[in-house]
């Protein structure tokens, strides 16, 4: 039957070695006879040599085939164990040529395609094309092995090749290049496999696993799986009933464990670790989060498998239906309902301990809190409770637990800190004993009950207030002092200034008081530094873009730094701008820079960089009192020596300093941190010694608004042109200070001023009424007895509401602007202030509007 599917063509291959030897062995031979029968007419010598070569020719061959050396056929044996292995194949083969010709096909080829006989053999292409279902499959085979490309494909018919098939058939057709020796061209060939049986098998499979799914998710408890990472890949039915989940919307990895389980549960589920290479089962009682917010007490029954590394792999967990509401909820279950709830969901951490001090049973909360330092997995029947304790507690803990274990009733509770680990912990720790226990030596399971309550938050609440008393104190003593002591240095400056007018430099005294208003004007930049601290420093604040600012600041900061500290500025992309004063803010990074420069005496790096911090990522900065929202961070960075713990948490105090006497006054960074403060922004310290310090500042993003005016930059600073300050007006001195007002009043009469001086509002109110309201100008102090300087104004203004009206004061303007009438305008005169300062704000105050 074979035979008749063959379509071989005549063999093109050349013959092959023994086959020359044949036919050199007859030819030998055939010489050898026509030499013998024709020896009359040749040569006697010659015809002997002849006969002799055949002869020996022809015994060669014939010796050679006795013992193998010669074989025939042995390439057509190897070609009929090819063709038998094919003929057996179960899969249909049809080989073509490079023309698309049938050059062989198999048995198994024919009885596929229902071929009666080799006349009616045809190619795969022509059979498979008459079929709707299989023509685009073929189609791609064909077009694939013209390329030379190797192809598979699959498709179903419905009713088969064979004219008797019944019912729908699956088949499998692949394509290969098949390369002959000695052949130019590669042959095609075709492989037809019927998949029917295995598509059936899959089949029924597959509804098998359905009826398995089917019967998982009707079953009365309720199931999920997960993987490592804790995403959840399948829940069946009646858990996701229970739960509200839509399973029509359920996506698996798209909800995790943590999404279903209340409190501190997932810490008692993540404390089942099992070792390398095994699983771990464990029973445990916790609330799952239905969809409407609604807990739901289960039990569960959690398998963890481990990988060969010890992670975790895959979990498979049965979960049973705990609620209190069903009809057959005993009254026993209910109750254990309730204490698994209590138990769990307390905020103290709950542990029992035996007559050892092991630790017997926990609650959630008790390894969401020790998990951090000791293994979740050790925390039950593994280690003593001590082990979690160093040094004085301890010994605290012990004496505690030596107290409960002899059922004394009262146990005083001790504070103290967990046992080093990724952050300090602060705890308050209570050790109860077991009432009704008969002593140490009682056979009760338990000794004794530790309830371990987290107060790191308090603590920290409680230092932060502390601390935030303290600065505040401080910083109302400051400006309190910086209020008097302006009063006292704008005498020295303005006597000094009376006393200069009367000596030349060439006087012997000139010199001394030179050094006395020079002393005074340095008392006086303390003094600004005081009122930055306490934050009630005058601000011009407008809105800046920090990589100009720094941009500009690099030439100073660069002098500043010198030669042997290596400068960076690395400015961040598209900055957000911020509103602060810019002045204040050049001081700002000057002081820092300064102190990066004394922190690094043998040279070092100093790097500046800026960058946007959205709201998102204000997260990644653990600080405390670190509001999130979106700023403009400036980091300082210097290699320096490194700030020491116990003095990082002091270096924003006035008057703290490490330097040498004389070397600093200890309120560089008082004063930044009251000028980053008053912006509105945080500023903070990271050091480690011999690594260098980060301090991080952080500027509200200013939000554009309609309102916004422009600001008005100073124009660039030329020499400076006399000026004419004399004036005819008249002029009444409110100030409380005798020596402030005897040198105003000297001030302006040597200029031709006509003075009026009072110690006090009220006073004042009293010359102007005597005057008639002749007074053109009125120069008062913001803080006086009896009446302050904006109440003064507000009661002139009743009578004469177009009086000019200057503010002098140690403070800023906003301390008192807000006291004002509104719509008020008016001067401001900073205490402490020179004689010519004083002239030139009258001047200008009395110019402006005429």
């Amino acid at each position: 039957m074979a035979d008749e599917y063959r379509a071989l063509g005549h063999s093109r291959n050349p013959p092959s070695a023994a086959v020359r030897l044949l036919i050199l062995g007859v030819a030998s031979l055939g010489a050898a006879a026509f030499l013998f029968f024709y020896r009359e007419n040749i040569n006697e010598t010659f015809l002997l040599v002849m006969l002799g070569l055949l002869a020996m020719v022809g015994v060669f061959y014939l010796f050679a085939s006795a013992i193998g050396f010669v074989e025939f056929a042995q390439a057509g044996r190897a070609e009929d164990i090819g063709r038998s292995f094919v003929d057996q194949m179960s899969d249909g083969i049809c080989i073509l040529d490079e023309k698309g010709a049938i050059v062989y096909s198999n048995r198994t080829y024919g009885d596929m395609t229902g071929i009666s006989g080799a006349e009616d053999l045809q190619t795969p292409e022509a059979i498979l094309s008459r079929h709707d279902d299989a023509a685009n499959a073929v189609y791609r085979l064909a077009n694939n092995v013209i390329r030379g490309m190797e192809a598979d494909e699959e498709f179903r018919l419905p009713t088969g090749l064979r004219p008797d098939d019944d019912g729908p058939h699956w088949y499998r057709v692949s394509t290969r290049m098949m390369k002959m020796p000695g052949k130019g061209e590669p042959l095609r060939v075709w492989r037809l496999a019927d998949i029917t049986a295995e598509r059936d098998e899959q089949e029924q499979t597959f509804l098998e696993l359905q009826k398995a799914i089917d019967y998982l998710d009707q079953a009365p408890a309720g199931f999920f799986s997960a993987d490592g990472n804790g995403r959840i890949q399948y829940v069946n039915a009646t858990l996701a009933g229970w739960l509200g989940i839509d399973l029509t919307a359920f996506v698996p990895g798209s909800l995790n464990i943590s999404d279903i389980v209340t409190g501190d549960g997932l810490a008692i589920i993540n404390a089942v670790r099992a070792d390398a290479g095994t699983s771990r089962t464990a029973t445990i009682d916790v609330e799952l989060a239905k969809a409407d917010g609604v807990g739901l007490p289960v039990q569960m029954i959690h398998r963890v498998h481990a990988d060969k590394d010890g992670l975790a792999h895959s979990t498979r967990t049965i979960v049973l239906n705990r609620s209190e509401t069903g009809e057959t909820a005993s009254d026993l279950r209910r109750s254990e309902v309730r204490f698994t709830r209590f138990f769990n969901s307390t905020p103290m951490a709950i542990a029992a301990l035996d007559q050892d001090g092991r630790i017997l049973r926990t609650n959630a909360p008790f390894i969401t809190l020790f998990g951090a330092v000791v293994d979740a997995d050790a925390l039950e029947g593994h280690i003593r409770f001590e082990a979690l304790f160093e040094g004085d507690a301890k010994e605290r803990f012990n004496k505690a637990f030596a107290a409960a274990r002899a059922n004394q009733a009262k146990i005083e509770p001790f504070d103290t800190v967990l046992k080093p680990g990724p952050d300090e912990r602060h705890l308050r720790v209570f050790v109860n004993a077991i009432t009704g226990q008969g002593g140490p030596d009682s056979a009760a399971e338990e000794a004794a009950i530790v309830y371990a309550m987290d107060t790191t938050e308090q603590k920290a609440l409680e230092a932060q207030m502390a601390q935030s008393q303290k600065m505040q104190a401080v910083g109302q003593l400051a400006g309190g002092i910086a209020h008097d002591f302006n009063n006292v240095l704008t005498a020295i400056i303005m006597a000094s200034d009376l006393l200069l007018a009367n000596h030349r430099p060439s006087d012997p005294s000139f010199a001394d008081i030179m050094n006395i208003k020079q002393n005074a004007n340095r008392a006086a930049s303390l003094v600004r530094q005081l009122l930055a601290f306490s934050r009630r420093q005058t601000l011009r604040p407008e809105v800046l873009t920090l990589t100009d600012v720094l941009a500009d600041l690099r030439m100073l900061l660069s002098r500043l730094v010198g030669n042997s500290i290596n400068l960076q500025i690395e400015h961040g992309r598209d900055l957000w701008p911020v509103k602060a004063d810019l002045g204040q803010f050049e001081q700002v990074i000057v002081n820092l820079a300064v102190n990066a420069r004394d922190a690094m005496p043998e040279g070092g790096d100093l790097t500046i960089r800026t960058s946007n911090v959205s709201e998102e990522e204000c997260s990644r900065f653990r600080y405390r009192g670190f509001e999130a929202g979106e700023y403009v961070m400036i980091e300082v960075e210097d290699t320096g020596t490194g700030i020491e713990p116990d003095v990082l948490e002091k270096i924003f105090e006035p008057f703290f300093t490490t330097k040498e006497v004389g070397k600093g006054t200890g309120l560089g960074l008082s004063m930044v941190y009251g000028i980053v403060k008053q912006t509105g922004g945080f500023i903070y310290a990271d050091s480690e010694i011999g690594k260098g310090t980060i301090f991080r500042i952080f500027l509200p993003r200013h939000i554009a608004a309609e309102t916004d005016a422009p600001v008005a930059r100073p124009e660039e600073a030329g020499p400076e042109k006399k000026r004419d300050l004399s004036g005819t007006a008249t002029v009444l001195l409110v100030e409380d200070e005798d020596a402030v007002r005897m040198g105003g009043v000297r001030a302006l009469t040597s200029r031709g001023y006509t003075v009026h001086e009072a110690s006090s509002g009220v006073e004042a109110l009293e010359i102007i009424a005597e005057l008639d309201g002749k007074v053109d100008i009125v120069v008062s102090d913001v803080v006086m007895p009896e009446m302050d300087g904006p109440t003064l104004l507000a009661e002139m203004r009743n009578s004469y509401p177009d009086i000019k009206f200057i503010f002098v004061s140690g403070y800023a303007e906003d301390a008192f602007a807000k006291n004002l009438p509104e719509g008020a305008k008016f001067g401001f005169l900073p205490k402490p202030f020179s004689l010519k300062q004083l002239a030139t704000t009258v001047k200008e105050m009395l110019e402006d509007g005429n």
